[in-house]
């Protein structure tokens, strides 16, 4: 079932963030930091810049290598969600038909330009976050963002959602198959009890969210997470924010790509 496949892939991306790599022993606050400025750095540049941020895919290329992550995984996730970013800038060609870029004599509008920039800024922003959440664990990134002293209402629902929609899913799952056992060919596929399947869904859910709740106050929850495991800043993870931090300035400061282009004509 295409359902069991994705509930396994929601759970192979956990897996993988308990590798034991050098991304994966930094702390979980500079990673978020890291990612973080990445991601403000990358969406920084201007609607029509394309050669900047080439430069940029170093960093998931690095991290793929580094922290032993299956890049096909990551590209697949990628590519499911980029659609939205395609119908955001699809029309830009329509729209802003000036001239902007001659490529090996073909005339290229700003359109097409904004509209592959904005791909770029979308594959770089979202792989990132990806392989963030690939190479530490969200309780870790939530621990990470306390540390950083985020708002407690916000850690808490971000681990409510993480922990609770396993759960959710695994409704679903029995559900569903309970729905294929008792169809035969099409037979109880139409769209009246695909409705019937979602409000049962949705009743089930406020009454396991009840059931949680009042369990939750019973044992003394007061709206504060505690973590039993310390996280502790190295020398490592100070070295790796300031060369990121660097690094970051540098690429957004200097049009690398167009540096070196500029000087192999000059070469040859």
């Amino acid at each position: 079932m295409d359902f069991d496949k994705e509930y396994f892939n929601l759970g192979f991306l956990d897996t993988l963030s308990y590798k034991d790599t050098v991304i994966h022993r930094l702390d979980p606050r500079t990673k978020v930091i890291a990612t973080f400025a990445l991601i403000i750095t990358v969406v920084s540049f201007p609607k029509y810049e394309i050669t900047g941020l080439i430069p940029f895919f170093l960093f998931p290329a690095m991290i793929f290598s580094l922290g032993d992550i299956p890049v096909w995984f990551i590209l697949k996730k990628v590519m499911v969600v980029s659609v939205f970013a395609v119908f955001i800038g699809i029309f830009n060609p329509l729209f802003d038909t000036h001239v902007r870029l001659d490529l090996f004599g073909i005339p290229v509008s700003g359109g097409w330009v904004s509209f592959f920039s904005i791909l770029m800024k979308f594959f770089l922003t979202m792989c990132s976050a990806l392989l963030l959440i690939s190479t530490t664990s969200f309780p870790g990134i939530c621990h990470a963002l306390q540390k950083l002293r985020i708002p407690e209402i916000f850690i808490s629902q971000l681990l409510f959602l993480y922990r609770y929609i396993f759960v959710l899913v695994e409704e679903t799952l029995r559900m569903v198959r309970a729905r294929d056992l008792r169809s035969f060919g099409k037979k109880g596929r139409g769209i009246s009890i695909f409705v019937n399947l979602i409000g049962t869904l949705f009743i089930r859910t406020i009454e396991r969210a009840d059931r949680i709740y009042h369990a939750m106050l019973s044992r003394g929850f007061s709206g504060t997470i505690y973590y039993v495991k310390r996280d502790r800043l190295r020398k490592a993870d100070f070295v790796c924010l300031f060369l990121t931090g660097m690094v970051l300035i540098l690429f957004r400061t200097y049009d690398l790509v167009s540096f070196i282009g500029k000087q192999t004509e000059r070469i040859f």
